[in-house]
């Protein structure tokens, strides 16, 4: 089997690998239990679960640990689905209405963005870790203090990850692309998505850390509704493009990453004000208590 089914086939045996590599490693305890690097990791469901019991649906409804991560899951998902969608039609514009040199471009393009954007992504989880310890908390002007603190300390540093990405990506992919392809038609039009690239990693670490302080929040039903909302008005805008390609307007694969460009700067600026009117909500709960005391 070969081509794009034996890619995909490929992909699909590599991910359950994976799970089954991950099962193992949680449920299963490690002879050397003593070493403290493994301990807290290797299996810590080794005591409840087995590997095949993680697998029953049925089992979700009888434990109630997992019953905390229910209310989650349909943000999370909707969070995932909202953003695949917007790269899965980046990829069928270009392929369908923006030429074969653009497509190949595209790809160069997306390679390199997928192997940089995990360096600011990170920080989404870094914002989950910390924020929900200083969220439970009773509600003081201690707490609300130390949520401002955490929040203006997490966007400096989303704000200097972008900065270091905008440079990688203006300075170093002209380099890297020519280790994709020596045509320079292709590499031409590869330098024309790098400004829609640049912008969209730059303001990719504050989106990260405003969707994890969201998420922190449990603010749940916010980023459900946006995410479902992203997930038909980019493809939508998205498909502009091709309309404008198929009938004859010069369209490439800068104007698409420009596009994909905006979606991310409107969605920082809604996660950031959306953590600002948390923290301004909190800070009047505090205000509050503080006079009734």
């Amino acid at each position: 089997m070969s081509g794009a089914a034996g890619a995909a086939w490929a992909t699909v045996l590599s991910q359950w690998g994976a799970m089954a590599m991950f099962l193992k490693w949680l449920t299963t305890k490690s002879r050397a239990s003593q070493d403290y690097a493994q301990a807290p990791a290797r299996g810590v469901l080794a005591s409840k679960y087995k590997a095949s019991s993680i697998l029953k649906l049925s089992s979700l409804r009888k434990n109630e640990t997992s019953k905390k991560f229910l209310p989650f899951l349909v943000p999370v998902t909707t969070t995932s689905i909202g953003r695949i969608s917007g790269y899965i039609t980046m990829s069928h514009v270009a392929s369908s209405a923006l030429g074969t040199l653009d497509m190949a471009a595209h790809q160069i393009a997306i390679s390199i963005f997928c192997c940089l954007s995990p360096l600011v992504d990170a920080l989404n989880t870094v914002a989950q870790s910390f924020v929900p310890s200083i969220f439970a908390r009773p509600k003081s002007k201690q707490r609300a203090l130390a949520l401002r603190k955490t929040s203006l300390n997490f966007a400096k540093v989303g704000a200097l990850a972008g900065f270091v990405i905008v440079t990688l990506v203006t300075f170093g992919m002209p380099l890297l692309s020519s280790f994709f392809t020596t045509d320079s038609r292709v590499l031409s039009r590869v330098k024309n998505a790098i400004p829609g690239i640049a912008i969209t990693l730059g303001f990719d670490g504050l989106m990260s850390i405003g969707e994890g302080t969201l998420l922190g929040h449990k603010d749940l039903t916010y980023l459900r509704n946006s995410y479902a909302a992203f997930f038909f008005l980019v493809p939508a805008f998205m498909l502009r493009l091709k309309r404008k390609a198929l009938n004859g307007i010069p369209v490439g694969i800068g104007a698409m990453w420009g596009t994909f460009s905006v979606y991310e700067i409107v969605r920082t600026g809604m996660w950031l004000t959306r953590v600002a009117y948390l923290q301004w909500k909190t800070e009047s709960e505090a205000k509050k208590i503080g006079a009734a005391i």
